[in-house]
Formats: C-alpha cells, structure tokens, sequence
C-alpha cells in the first residue's frame, strides 16, 4: 500500500471518528435538553459554555445515581398534604410564619424522600435532576423569603413565596404541579370584591388565590404546621 493511500485511510478514518464523536455529543446534549429543560439554559448561562454545563449537569445525574431517591408511601403523601393545607390556612394570620412553615414542610418531604438538604445551591442541583421543571419554583421561593426575613417583602411577596414553594411541594409528593403562572392575574382581579374573575368569600370564611387564602381564617385551623418550626 503506497504512502498517499495510507493517509487517505487515515484521513477518512479520523472523519469517521470525529463524526461518530459529535453525534454522540448531540445524543448527550439532546437527553440532556429533554432532562433538564429550563435548568439546561441556566446552565450553559452561568458557565458561559454547552460543554462545561453539560459536564457540570452529567456530574448532577452521577451524583443523585448514589442517593437513595425513594417515592413516598401514600400514607405518607395523605399526611402531609393535609400539613400543607394546615400551612395554607395559617397564611390567612400570619404570612411570615406560613412561609417559613411551608420552607420546613418541603425540606422535610424531601429529606424522607432521601433528598440531602444541607447547602443550598447543591439541593437545587440535585433537585434538578428528577425535578427541573419545578426546581425554579423552589429557587424563587427561596429569594422572596430571603427577602422576607429582612423584612422587606410584602404579603404579596409572601404568598408568591407560598405558591411557588407548593408547585415542588406537590412535586414531590407526586402530584401533578400547577401549569398556570402564579403571578397572572386577569383583568377582574383588580376589581373591587373579586379574585381570579370571581366574587370574595363572605366574612368569615376565607377566600383564596392561586389556591392560598387570603382574607378571614376559616374555622378549625389545624395546628399541624407547627411541627415545622412555625409558632401558634
């Protein structure tokens, strides 16, 4: 075999490779896009490049491969989503201590689910890994209640921070999360005596928004929330 001939073997050899090598590496970005979804872009934002973010989300997957990620049992689901409903109902007097409430709540179904949840930025990226599509829920509640125990968040900030806490909340426990924004708000809100498009509760019972009450407590609140940290 003459020398020319070698090195087109070893041209067209090399092609071959470097092709099966970018398609392996459009297969990975592919999984990875459909995996983590909007946690993908974030990614690739804060590394400033796709190889490093895919290196950096490939070492999340790694990572919570190891832990023992269990599904919670159905007595365990009834439990604490009648907690959350406990917590919901305590927003109507005290915001501040609901949302601490709910921060508690999600950390404690996540540590039963065998979730770490130690440093902060690494729950959120271990979370993102069977959770990216509420994961930022999570994130966002985090920054308003930061806000919060500084004392500069108002009680609408509050319950943004409830609603997007309950969107990972009832993605872990299973349950299908809430596909609306939670900081729409229509046309009829803004109208005296209505929420979401419809009339106020009556005194004495509580109305509710995206879910949260807001307005008078309704009666036989459960002190359930109280095994959160919250305070009666």
């Amino acid at each position: 075999m003459s020398s020319g001939t070698i090195a087109l073997v070893i041209v067209v050899v090399v092609v071959i490779i470097a092709a099966l090598v970018a398609a392996a590496l459009q297969t990975r970005s592919r999984r990875l896009r459909q995996q983590f979804g909007p946690e993908y872009d974030r990614a690739v934002d804060e590394q400033n490049s796709r190889l490093r973010a895919e290196a950096e989300l490939t070492g999340r997957q790694r990572r919570v491969r190891k832990l023992d990620i269990r599904p919670l049992t159905e007595s365990a689901r009834t439990t604490y989503a009648a907690d959350w409903v406990a917590v919901q109902e305590r927003f109507v007097e005290s915001p501040e201590a609901a949302v601490a409430d709910a921060y508690e709540l999600v950390t404690t179904v996540m540590t039963e689910r065998g979730y770490p949840t130690g440093e902060d930025e690494q729950v959120l990226a271990d979370l993102s890994v069977e959770h990216a599509q509420t994961v930022g829920h999570f994130r966002a509640a985090q920054d308003l209640s930061r806000n919060a125990a500084t004392g500069k968040a108002a009680t609408e900030d509050l319950r943004q921070a409830l609603i997007h806490y309950r969107e990972l909340f009832s993605d872990l426990l299973g349950e299908p999360a809430q596909t609306t924004d939670p900081s729409a708000t229509s046309d009829a809100d803004t109208e005296p005596g209505h929420q979401n498009g419809q009339p106020v509760a009556a005194a004495g019972v509580a109305a509710e928004r995206d879910g949260v009450a807001v307005g008078s407590p309704a009666p036989n609140q459960s002190d359930a929330a109280t095994r959160y940290g919250g305070t009666s």
